[in-house]
């Protein structure tokens, strides 16, 4: 099955843009016991990110062909506020309040979570990345004062069968 990538790369974009990136984002029902899930849709693709926990909140995001079809992409991402910071609920929500700013502003050439670099007074983002929509590493970083608060790995691209 050939799946067009551009098309792929700009859904992404409006999901990510419409879910946590969003200030009014909705939780749906879990698939998953104690998970948190979004979702979001077109006539095409159905996209899910699910995960679980606060101050480490690992997950994946899928994409489907339709609510019930098959997977096609996915990425799995794990990390979070670092220790020293995990016991601080009101930084660590001014720290996603950040980092939602940053994957507010993804684009199709980068679909998988914020722009590369963010700067907006005490805050920057980083986000680096090997690969391409098709197979992909990365790590985003988020300072406070020019210190490292959070950081989080991900992985993913597309499902291949055989």
């Amino acid at each position: 099955m050939d799946i067009d990538l551009k098309k792929l790369a700009k859904f992404l974009v409006q999901a990510k843009i419409s879910t946590y990136a969003s200030m009014n984002k909705m939780k749906i029902d879990s698939e998953r016991p104690r998970h948190d899930e979004l979702e979001f849709f077109d006539e095409e693709f159905y996209y899910r990110d699910s995960y679980v926990g606060f101050f480490q909140a690992p997950g994946m995001e899928e994409v489907r062909l339709g609510r019930d079809g098959k997977t096609i992409w996915t990425m799995a991402y794990s990390g979070g506020m670092l220790l020293e910071y995990q016991e601080d609920v009101e930084f660590a929500m001014q720290t996603f309040t950040f980092l939602k700013k940053a994957m507010s502003l993804v684009n199709e050439k980068m679909p998988y979570r914020g722009i590369d670099k963010l700067k907006d007074g005490d805050w920057e983002y980083v986000c680096e990345v090997k690969g391409d929509i098709k197979r992909f590493i990365g790590h985003e970083r988020i300072f406070f004062k020019n210190k490292e608060v959070f950081s989080q790995d991900y992985i993913g691209g597309l499902v291949l069968d055989k």
